[in-house]
């Protein structure tokens, strides 16, 4: 079967971009006289976030938002940005990974964010050159796990689903494109990925 797959798709935050150094978000927190779990949840669990993911709103509502929750100055929310994301950062070896695979294999990104992210990951990051479809939720107004998002893809690719391999580091993003028909993987860290895909005849 593996000998079907012509495309392997990733995921970005959680994946590709990950909590590298969890210190920033662990002093946010104590600032904020929280748990790094609220702070997380006031940032990606709520309506308002929900709405940027899907495009319903800009990034920057979504921000002004949590700034008026928690009731901070413009400098302190610039603060609590850099303080969140301070210690995230791309996984090079996972990254020169995928590119290695072109072009015996296409690949692509699809990812839930919202919509600032292909900005940041053209200027911060410089990995978009990486795929040859780049996804993101806010910019279709559809999200994971929604079937539709995957379809979506597909038809980007003008593929079938059976020659597609998914990545994602959250089972239900997964599982959602195996009911579509893609193969998937569910990401818990960079060597086991590797392997699951050797074993697919992806190397």
């Amino acid at each position: 079967m593996h000998d079907l797959i012509e495309v392997v798709v990733w995921d970005m935050g959680g994946v590709l971009i990950r909590t590298k150094d969890p210190s920033p978000r662990q002093e946010l927190a104590e600032w904020l006289g929280m748990t790094v779990d609220e702070v997380y949840s006031i940032v990606f669990e709520n309506d308002s976030a929900r709405n940027a993911t899907l495009g319903r709103i800009s990034e920057e509502d979504h921000w002004n938002t949590i700034q008026n929750r928690l009731g901070l100055g413009f400098e302190d929310m610039q603060d609590f940005r850099t303080a969140f994301w301070g210690g995230d950062g791309m996984d090079q070896a996972l990254f020169d990974y995928i590119q290695s695979l072109r072009p015996r294999f296409r690949t692509a990104l699809l990812s839930n964010a919202w919509s600032g992210a292909r900005q940041v990951m053209k200027e911060r990051y410089n990995m978009l050159s990486a795929f040859d479809v780049s996804i993101f939720s806010a910019e279709i107004g559809l999200a994971k796990p929604d079937p539709a998002i995957y379809h979506y893809l597909l038809d980007r690719l003008a593929i079938s689903p059976e020659k597609t391999v998914f990545i994602d580091d959250v089972k239900e993003n997964v599982e959602s494109a195996i009911n579509v028909g893609m193969r998937g993987v569910v990401f818990h860290n960079r060597q086991q990925v590797l392997d699951d895909l050797a074993l697919m005849g992806i190397k």
